[in-house]
């Protein structure tokens, strides 16, 4: 443990050294190829270029970490989705047309379609609530803190939580489920919670409502804290009481905040694998698209093809939703 804690400090110094010699080093380089001493036309002309240049030496690198990591990969994944399996023969829209007709594939869509109805709704007005009240309490910071706090940990660490939450050992066991201990200590029955179809789903969608519900609730509690005091104080004038306060005079000022919360969320679910995978890997009727491109890539007889397929399938569902939340992104800021 203690070695690998050193060995990553010890790439980020490099990494950051490294980083440091290239920006100084580059500029370094710029201001001797041209050089913008004098005032001679010359000299006009190389602080003209220079300042065109310097720009994309500090986009340089991103650009084409950019172009290696992301641009590549989408390219190669569509151009292998029209091949086999091995990735050496080109079938057109076979696998197209398999994921069209693939009853796996179906109840994986059925399943993220369950997802994304539950997950962004519960998400977004659990972290309104939340934000809501929290800038009402004294110890309100407090509180943000411990429901934010699951946004620290990776989706695998809060399954493996959660999976002592759901654990089943069996009627006749001593039960170390929280959830089993609970309900036996109150002389109930104990559930294999995981495996008890369809709600088993509802159970894994709780596990990202409980860590998106922190970011919901920050975003939220940023746009409450904008509105201005005025419409407040004339509704409460005008004989409004909290609840219509809330859901006419506040909601509506926040609503575009709201949208994109619940549009991030969506995304989000929309590549949701970690949890699912984690804790059945899509077993129990639980298994969805990410887990599907992960199957037909990794596990059994490698299908390249399909794989590609869902993955360029995810990427198409996601890509109409990151585009909104851009432009809205971009009113946003036109309008302000």
């Amino acid at each position: 443990m203690i070695q690998q804690i050193y060995t990553g400090l010890a790439t980020i110094a490099v990494g950051v050294g490294l980083a440091l010699l290239y920006f100084y080093g580059s500029n370094w380089l710029l201001d001797r190829l041209l050089p913008q001493g004098g005032a001679d036309a010359r000299a006009t002309r190389n602080i003209r270029l220079a300042g065109a240049i310097r720009p994309w030496l500090f986009l340089g690198p991103a650009i084409f970490a950019l172009g290696l990591y992301l641009v590549y990969p989408v390219i190669a994944t569509i151009q292998l989705s029209f091949f086999d399996a091995a990735g050496s023969t080109y079938v057109g829209f076979a696998n197209y047309t398999w994921f069209v007709h693939d009853s796996n594939i179906r109840a994986a869509l059925l399943n993220n379609f369950l997802w994304l109805l539950v997950v962004p709704a519960a998400s977004t007005f659990l972290g309104l609530v939340t934000a809501a009240l929290t800038d009402r309490i004294a110890w309100g910071n407090i509180a943000k803190s411990l429901v934010f706090m699951p946004m620290a940990i990776s989706f695998v660490g809060a399954t493996v939580i959660w999976k002592f939450v759901y654990d089943y050992r069996g009627a006749d066991q001593t039960q170390i489920g929280l959830l089993n201990a609970i309900i036996t200590g109150l002389g109930g029955r104990p559930e294999a919670w995981i495996a008890w179809i369809p709600w088993n789903n509802f159970a894994l969608m709780v596990i990202l409502i409980w860590i998106q519900t922190g970011f919901a609730m920050v975003i939220l509690s940023a746009a409450l804290r904008g509105i201005p005091e005025e419409t407040i104080e004339a509704a409460v004038l005008d004989g409004a009481n909290g609840l219509q306060i809330f859901f006419r005079i506040m909601v509506p000022q926040i609503f575009s905040t709201i949208a994109v919360v619940w549009t991030t969320i969506t995304i989000t679910v929309l590549k949701v694998f970690d949890i699912v995978y984690a804790m059945t890997n899509g077993q129990w009727d639980t298994d969805v698209l990410a887990n599907q491109m992960y199957f037909w890539m990794f596990q059994g007889t490698p299908d390249f093809g399909r794989s590609a397929t869902v993955a360029i399938v995810i990427m198409i569902l996601v890509i109409p939703i990151m585009v909104w939340n851009i432009r809205n992104a971009r009113r946003e800021t036109e309008g302000h």
